[in-house]
């Protein structure tokens, strides 16, 4: 099946190419225009995503929402985590604040809804993955993006960053990954 990926994410581009495999993931025409992210919910801006391309582009499309929510924050970044440290904010920017702004050893949770709209077949979903863990003590590792070098997966061995694990590791406990799943499960059973 061919899927349209509703971001401008280049990082999420690419995983998502990886772990929808064997469907193609194509991208998102640059005329397409996306709402803006301004849900309370996940799914909301997921959903938001999805809609506006499968409408302009009249084929099923994929979305996501994804962001880390620290429990000594009160889930905050959460829906606002790609502009935690501002509207314009870097991931550097916002890695920064929250090593800052919640301790070394404290719960985090990675969070993605990924939404399926299929206008021909009238149907929405959302499929949700989460990854827990604690946030590092310092930021290391030189892989993925955005908050990884500061989690800490609960679901893997030895002490090592979601930006120190291999690609697979990431895959098979990330978010995304379970996300993903759950959508390819719906997509063999249906």
């Amino acid at each position: 099946m061919r899927l349209v990926l509703a971001t401008r994410n280049a990082h999420k581009a690419r995983e998502f190419g990886v772990l929808m495999a064997p469907h193609e993931v194509a991208p998102l025409p640059d005329d397409v225009v996306l709402p803006p992210e301004d849900g309370t919910t996940y799914a909301d801006n997921a959903l938001g995503k999805a809609r506006a391309a499968a409408a302009a582009l009249g084929v099923p499309v994929i979305a996501d929402d994804s962001g880390i929510e620290a429990d000594a924050l009160g889930g905050a970044p959460g829906v606002r985590s790609a502009r935690f440290a501002g509207e314009d904010a870097t991931d550097e920017e916002n890695l920064a604040k929250l090593v800052r702004e919640a301790p070394a050893g404290s719960r985090l949770t990675y969070v993605c809804a990924l939404a399926l709209v299929d206008p021909a077949a009238g149907t929405e979903r959302v499929f949700e993955g989460r990854c827990t863990g604690t946030r590092a003590a310092e930021r290391r590792g030189t892989g993925g993006f955005g908050y990884d070098p500061a989690f800490l997966p609960d679901d893997l061995p030895g002490d090592r960053t979601m930006a120190e694990v291999t690609p697979q590791e990431k895959a098979r406990v990330g978010h995304r990954g379970r996300a993903v799943r759950a959508l390819l499960a719906e997509l063999t059973s249906g």
